[in-house]
This record gives C-alpha cells, sequence and structure tokens, in this order.
C-alpha cells in the first residue's frame, strides 16, 4: 500500500470516526429534548447515594471508551488490506475492548464483594 493511499485512508478513518460520533450525539432525542420536568435537585442526600451516582458515571464512560476501541479495532481491520501487522494491531486493539468490557460487567461485582468485606 502507497503511503500517499495509507494517508488518505488514516484521514478518511478520522473523518469518519469524527462524524460518527456527531451523529450518535445527535441521533439522541433525549440528550437534545432532556426535560427533567420539575425542579432540579443537584444535592446528593447521603454518601451511598454518591457513590452509586459516581459508580453510574464511571460505569457509563468506560463502557463508552470500551466501545470506541471496539470500533477502532473493526476499523484497523477493515483497512489492513492484508498487511499483518495492522492485523495484529486490530487484533490487539479487540482483546482489550474484550477485557474492558469484561471490566465493566464485573465492576459491580467486585464492589459488592468489597462491600460485604467491609460490612457496610
Amino acid at each position: 500500500m502507497s503511503p500517499a493511499l495509507r494517508t488518505r485512508l488514516r484521514r478518511a478513518t478520522s473523518w469518519a470516526a469524527v462524524l460518527s460520533t456527531a451523529l450518535a450525539v445527535l441521533a439522541v432525542p433525549a440528550a437534545a429534548l432532556a426535560d427533567p420536568g420539575g425542579p432540579a435537585v443537584l444535592a446528593a442526600t447521603d454518601l451511598p447515594g454518591v457513590i452509586s451516582n459516581i459508580q453510574a458515571w464511571l460505569l457509563g464512560i468506560l463502557s463508552a471508551i470500551v466501545t470506541l476501541y471496539l470500533i477502532y479495532g473493526g476499523v484497523l481491520w477493515a483497512t489492513a488490506g492484508g498487511d499483518p501487522s495492522q492485523v495484529e494491531r486490530a487484533k490487539a486493539a479487540f482483546k482489550s475492548a474484550l477485557v474492558g468490557f469484561a471490566l465493566a460487567i464485573l465492576a459491580p461485582v467486585f464492589l459488592q464483594i468489597v462491600k460485604g468485606f467491609v460490612g457496610s
């Protein structure tokens, strides 16, 4: 594969990632038309509520990052063109994404185990 073609593919991949992210954000009507319907309460009432909110946010962010990494691996695989090093990078990205998904799924289980040891 020529360097010029490789550069074009990387640029096209970058633009495709940016456009697909923008489309995903705009396609979610709840984000565009968010209306809580009443007064918004911004203060947490207790520490367990704060911890569960932080846990939910972190799991959501982790899941989003892992999904983007999985997409990145798919793009690498699709644009490899038979290049063995590119295919290996794609496989490594897929393995990392699977480990990330496993951690995201098992994180609440680990948290319950720790809560059991602590006693709360």
